[in-house]
C-alpha cells in the first residue's frame, strides 16, 4: 500500500511538472492533475491539501536535484573563473529542463509564506555555492558578489523564458561575459 501511494504521489508530481512547464501556474489545477494521472479529483486531495502544497513538494524534490547538477558542473571546473563560468552556464542550460520550468513557474505564483521561504532558502544555497570561487578571486564580500552574479543569471533566465529575440546561446554568452568581466573587478 505504501509503495502504491508513493508511486501515485510521484505521478502527481510529474503531472504537476508537465502542467507548470506547459501552461504556468494557471494550468496547475486539481482537475488537471486528476486528468493527467487518471485519478479521481477527490483522490488528488488525499495526497495534497492545496495547490501550494503541490508546489512546495515540487520545490523540495526538484530544487536539490537542480542544485546538485550546478554543483557537479562547478566541481568539474578547474580554477575560480572556470567554476564561475560553469555555475552560470549550467543554470542557463537547465532553463529548458521541465524541473526548472516548474521552479520558475512556481516562483511566479502566489504561495504561502512557508513555501516562499523554502524557495528563498534554496536560491540562497545556490548563492552560497559560488562564494568560495569569488573569495578565491579576492572579493572581500563574496556573498554580495554572489548575489549580484545570481542577479545576472536570473535576468538571463527571464530573458530566455520570455522567448526573447536573441537566441538562448547568445543570452548565455552575454551573461557569461558580463559575469566574468564583473567578477574580475
Amino acid at each position: 500500500m505504501a509503495e502504491h501511494r508513493s508511486m501515485q504521489r510521484a505521478a502527481l508530481l510529474d503531472a504537476a511538472r508537465s502542467l507548470l512547464s506547459e501552461g504556468g501556474t494557471e494550468a496547475l489545477t486539481f482537475p488537471a492533475l486528476a486528468e493527467r494521472t487518471g485519478l479521481a479529483r477527490s483522490s488528488v486531495y488525499e495526497y495534497f491539501r492545496s495547490r501550494a502544497a503541490v508546489v512546495e513538494e515540487l520545490c523540495e524534490v526538484d530544487f536539490p536535484v537542480w542544485a546538485a547538477e550546478v554543483e557537479a558542473a562547478m566541481a568539474a571546473a578547474d580554477g575560480a573563473e572556470a567554476t564561475i563560468e560553469a555555475y552560470v552556464r549550467k543554470q542557463l542550460e537547465l532553463v529548458g529542463d521541465r524541473r526548472h520550468r516548474a521552479v520558475v513557474a512556481i516562483s511566479a505564483s502566489e504561495l504561502d509564506a512557508g513555501a516562499r521561504e523554502k524557495i528563498r532558502a534554496a536560491h540562497g544555497g545556490l548563492v552560497t555555492m559560488i562564494g568560495d570561487a569569488l573569495a578565491g578571486l579576492g572579493h572581500t564580500d563574496p556573498r554580495l558578489a554572489a548575489m549580484l552574479l545570481q542577479g545576472v543569471v536570473d535576468a538571463a533566465v527571464r530573458r530566455i523564458e520570455l522567448g526573447a529575440a536573441e537566441h538562448p546561446d547568445a543570452i548565455t554568452e552575454a551573461a557569461v561575459t558580463m559575469v566574468l568581466r564583473g567578477v574580475r573587478g
